[in-house]
């Protein structure tokens, strides 16, 4: 049975992305990156911006099949470069401080059935290409947002049991209920609200300022230091030009910068990474001072080796981010194969890049000056899943006292 009133819920969930999201002010370019199965969300999303006062909106479509067909085809060397046209994008879109909308659509496992080492040299060009945007992207300097929308492939692997059509409909209405889009409310009410209890948790990290995190669970255990100067971000930041947004739709994790120098212990991924089209199952990571020294998997072995091949800071973590296993995605029950829901159902880290935001006044900083203070450096920023209902976390002050931060995967304050 189809879902009643799409439209009215579609349109609700765009002004969400337009004002709670990257908060379009007057005047403002916007940039949308959408798979071409995802019109309908895109145009809902064209109007809202403009009756919001954008400048204009600029539409980057992406299609599975043909990122399919070129890595199938295409020799390493022609993997390996990335078009001009691509640099001078990301560096134009960095420069004007273009609010972009990212719509995760993808099927998870696109590019599963390919090479796995073409696959992983075509996500490092990617990665090198679009080096500007993304760097002026983690610095806040733009406005930003990832967000979700079903699409039939996607849906056929969380949902595998329902018809094509039910599949998609469930899926939608997952995406609905996550970003708190009811008919009867205002849900930009509903985000205030949230945003306000994740600063809470933020506020009271701040104030703790921990020397370190220790997780343990009958799968992980792992002392991660926090950068010096640490700062523990909730939902909503604020760009370059003072204009609040909220980076993820949904979110539900507050998060800091690690000191990528001081990481040691293992740690298991409890949900699948879909990294480049490809799923990476069963992941564990052993860190030594910092750097990762073993690294298994039991699908997907050869793009994680590649992933932690990047570049040097790659094999370190640049995030870490706490989220309760109460939280509504997490109850869900579900694992939908998609970064963005699924690490708001479980604590997370990230491989690579930290963001200069989580260091006190980071973003005036260079790099040089990030590092000294613990801030791991990296052309990848890629988080994986390892939360549970039976991890705790331990805070760890410096003078070596312990202050309980999660009990059995939820919040002891």
């Amino acid at each position: 049975m189809p879902i009643q009133n799409f439209d009215q819920y579609l349109e609700k969930y765009a002004e969400l992305i337009i004002t709670t999201g990257i908060n379009v002010q007057p005047a403002q370019s916007v940039i949308i990156y959408a798979e071409v199965t995802q019109q309908p969300l895109v145009h809902a999303l064209i109007d809202c911006a403009y009756q919001y006062g954008a400048k204009d909106v600029q539409v980057e479509w992406k299609d599975d099949y043909i990122t399919h067909a070129l890595i199938q085809n295409a020799s390493d060397e022609t993997l390996n470069q990335v078009p001009t046209s691509t640099t001078i994008k990301a560096q134009e879109i960095a420069s004007n401080r273009i609010s972009r909308i990212s719509i995760m659509s993808e099927d998870p496992d696109s590019l599963g059935d390919l090479d796995q080492q073409k696959v992983a040299i075509f996500s490092k060009s990617q990665a090198y290409g679009k080096k500007p945007v993304m760097d002026a992207t983690m610095n806040n300097d733009l406005a930003w947002v990832v967000v979700a929308a079903a699409s039939p492939a996607w849906a056929k692997k969380v949902f595998p049991k329902l018809n094509p059509a039910a599949a998609y409909e469930q899926l939608w209405l997952n995406i609905f209920k996550f970003n708190r889009i009811e008919l009867n409310q205002d849900p930009t009410v509903a985000w205030k609200k949230h945003i306000t209890q994740l600063n809470r948790h933020a506020t009271w990290l701040n104030q703790e300022n921990f020397k370190a995190l220790h997780y343990l669970s009958p799968r992980t255990d792992i002392t991660v230091g926090l950068a010096e100067n640490h700062h523990w971000e909730g939902a909503d930041s604020t760009d370059k030009a003072g204009n609040y947004f909220t980076a993820n739709l949904p979110t539900e994790e507050v998060f800091t910068s690690p000191d990528y120098r001081h990481i040691d212990g293992y740690v298991t991924a409890t949900k699948p990474l879909s990294y480049g089209g490809v799923l990476i199952n069963d992941i564990r990571l052993t860190f030594e001072n910092g750097i990762v020294t073993k690294a298994t998997a039991s699908t997907g072995q050869a793009v994680l080796d590649q992933l932690l091949a990047s570049d040097s800071g790659a094999k370190s973590l640049g995030e870490v981010a706490l989220v309760p296993n109460p939280s509504p995605i997490s109850q869900a029950g579900l694992i939908f194969y998609n970064t963005l829901i699924d690490e708001n159902a479980s604590n997370h880290m990230a491989l690579g890049a930290a963001y200069p935001f989580n260091i006190n006044n980071g973003t005036q900083m260079d790099k040089a000056t990030r590092q000294a203070h613990g801030q791991n450096q990296s052309i990848i920023h890629v988080d994986f899943m390892m939360g549970s209902a039976d991890l705790n976390i331990d805070g760890i002050k410096a003078d070596g006292s312990i202050v309980p931060v999660f009990r059995q995967g939820d919040w002891a304050k």
